[in-house]
């Protein structure tokens, strides 16, 4: 495919409004792929002000950049104009530092976190790697403390933590959020499996009280949603909420990623 001067133009405008670009599947809030999921949890650990362009919704772009750059996968990242590479390239520098050091930033500090296994944890571990021949244990934890245990050969950048017998590696950032985690092997109802507490992660839940809550929707960037049943909001009306029901969940799940939603009830037992 040629490169279009209206396309190349489009691109060059793209990279001097800003300095740093990533083109990617789906948007810096809702990525679209892994491998744009995975850059963007790397970005987002490091910088705040950063562009992301949709590939997806641009097919002249998508097919453009991969043109403009000689590159032939999405996502691509540009830091000053300067295309700096690929998923992999850029997991790589953020692991080696090369990636804060472009950004300004001090180096990412590499020592190992202090992690728990459980027992039981530890002997799921062992049962699992005695399957995978040559193949070590990963863990990332995302910008949203979520975190994904994987198997694959050691490349020699990750940092290295144990516990009860077990080696875990991870990468940079992951290893700051892996800080005092606590692993173990749990049996619920949809079944067993690892998990993680994480001291270092948001609470889930917050609460809010009515005067924040009235700041939010003066400012209009929180979306309301009353789960209290018939009765009770027809004896206290709540203007502007969402009623919680099948086609409220639809539009709910449509809303972006990062949307605050606050729910409500009459004690706050319901809406947690």
């Amino acid at each position: 495919m040629s490169l279009t001067s209206e396309t190349r133009n489009r691109i060059e405008d793209l990279l001097r409004q800003h300095r740093v670009v990533l083109f990617m599947k789906g948007t810096r809030n809702a990525p679209r792929c892994g491998f744009s999921a995975g850059t963007v949890g790397i970005l987002n650990g490091l910088i705040d002000d950063y562009a992301s362009v949709d590939v997806l919704a641009d097919p002249e772009i998508r097919e453009g950049i991969k043109v403009y750059g000689n590159w032939p996968t999405i996502p691509q990242l540009y830091v000053g104009g300067e295309l700096v590479g690929g998923a992999d390239i850029v997991a790589g520098m953020a692991n080696s530092g090369e990636l804060h050091e472009l950004f300004g930033l001090p180096k990412p500090d590499r020592t190992p976190p202090s992690i728990t296994i459980t027992d039981a944890a530890a002997d799921a571990m062992r049962a699992g790697l005695a399957d995978a021949a040559g193949a070590d244990l990963h863990l990332t934890i995302d910008p949203r403390f979520q975190a994904q245990f994987f198997l694959r050969e050691a490349d020699g950048t990750e940092i290295r933590a144990e516990s009860n017998g077990i080696a875990i590696l991870l990468d940079a950032v992951s290893a700051q959020r892996a800080r005092g985690i606590t692993i173990d092997w749990v049996d619920t109802v949809q079944g067993s499996g690892l998990a993680i507490t994480n001291p270092n992660a948001p609470p889930t839940v917050q609460s809010l009280d009515v005067h924040g809550l009235k700041a939010r929707i003066a400012a209009g960037d929180i979306t309301v949603v009353d789960v209290r049943p018939a009765p009770d909001r027809q004896y206290a009306p709540f203007a502007g909420a969402e009623i919680l029901d099948e086609e409220t969940v639809t539009r709910l799940s449509a809303l972006p990623k990062d949307r605050p939603l606050a729910f409500l009830c009459h004690h706050g037992n319901s809406s947690r």
